[in-house]
């Protein structure tokens, strides 16, 4: 599987899974480890160094194996994978604000290569002028700034590449709401690195 694990569908990959076929999950995993753990540090902010972003990481692959029998590809398997770190995410920050824990800053090395990932991506516009370290330090800064539903409806665009449509399931609001979110999230963007121009 592993040569040919690449031009398999993520859906037909999971399906392989539930059929007890492990290497359709280590193809899954190597897959969407990366962007998957980086989404769930940038949702968390500075929480993330103190191996909450780990935990919520592997609760997450677990909540997909332990699924893997039931999976039906109702919708994309990142969508559905998402939906489920999403979830751990706001267990996480509802857990957080129970115990009057406070947010913090993001770190380096969850952060790396931010810049180069969302310049990519043109629908992250405010990202094509980053250049340097200091403009992709702002960058990260301005993402955190961001309001908890704009930041995740920013990040699932741009990290799990996920459709307007998509985002609104992955979130459980309409399209409009989801398309609002984005609106207000890149406005803000652009506005926090205009003096890099």
């Amino acid at each position: 599987m592993d040569s040919t694990a690449t031009a398999i569908a993520d859906e037909d990959l999971m399906l392989a899974f539930g059929r007890g076929e492990a290497l359709a999950f280590e193809a899954l995993y190597e897959r969407h480890e990366r962007a998957v753990y980086r989404f769930i540090v940038r949702c968390i902010g500075r929480q993330a160094g103190d191996g909450v972003a780990e935990e919520l990481f592997q609760e997450t692959w677990f909540a997909v194996s332990r699924r893997a029998v039931d999976y039906r590809p109702e919708a994309r398997f990142t969508t559905w994978l998402y939906t489920i770190a999403r979830s751990r995410v706001v267990d996480h920050v509802r857990r957080t604000r129970t115990r009057g824990g406070a947010p913090a800053s993001l770190d380096d090395e969850a952060n790396a290569g931010l810049a180069e990932a969302l310049a990519a991506d043109e629908r992250g516009e405010p990202f094509a002028m980053v250049q340097n370290r200091a403009q992709a330090q702002a960058l990260v800064a301005a993402v955190e700034m961001l309001p908890a539903e704009q930041r995740e409806a920013f990040l699932l665009q741009v990290e799990a590449d996920l459709s307007l449509e998509q985002i609104a399931e992955a979130t459980g609001v309409g399209v409009e709401t989801a398309k609002s979110r984005l609106r207000y999230a890149r406005a803000k963007l652009r506005q926090a690195l205009a003096h890099w121009r």
